[in-house]
């Protein structure tokens, strides 16, 4: 199976091509080099992924690489951790949201996305507690007999 390996501090002037340079002599036990990179500039954001073809490949490459000085920076190799599933939905979420500001406003759409756990359990917010709070008794007034 597999192993993700997270490479950190990498120097921002870092190329693809070096990246991937530094694993020339373990080529044959990678999957792949994955060299993380800004959209807008195409500059290396300070990381990257390496994915090894099983475990004790894995530990390997970490213990050769971390720590490992690279153009001034000392490198941080540690074992990837999963993506979970609340970790993709909200970058769907997130993804929903570029989307809509690059192709403008939506008619009738709601920008606005709230993880569940936010809303349910901290309540109203103590800003607007108050307010909320005379809202409730003005509707409670309104209502009339039927």
């Amino acid at each position: 199976m597999s192993v993700r390996l997270y490479f950190g501090n990498l120097p921002r002037s870092l190329e693809r091509e070096e990246f991937e340079a530094i694993f020339a002599e373990d080529t044959d036990n990678l999957v792949s080099v994955k060299l993380i990179s800004d959209r807008k500039t195409g500059k290396c954001r300070g990381f990257g992924f390496v994915t090894a073809k099983d475990d004790a490949i894995a530990d390997a490459l970490v213990e050769k690489y971390n720590g490992f000085t690279l153009q001034d920076a000392t490198l941080k190799v540690e074992k990837a951790m999963p993506r979970t599933e609340k970790d993709e939905s909200t970058e769907k979420a997130v993804s929903q949201q570029r989307r809509t500001k690059k192709g403008g406003a939506r008619r009738g759409g709601n920008n606005l996305v709230v993880a569940e756990s936010e809303t349910s359990a901290a309540g109203p917010d103590p800003r607007w507690a108050q307010d909320l709070a005379k809202l409730k008794e003005m509707l409670a007034a309104q209502t009339t007999p039927s």
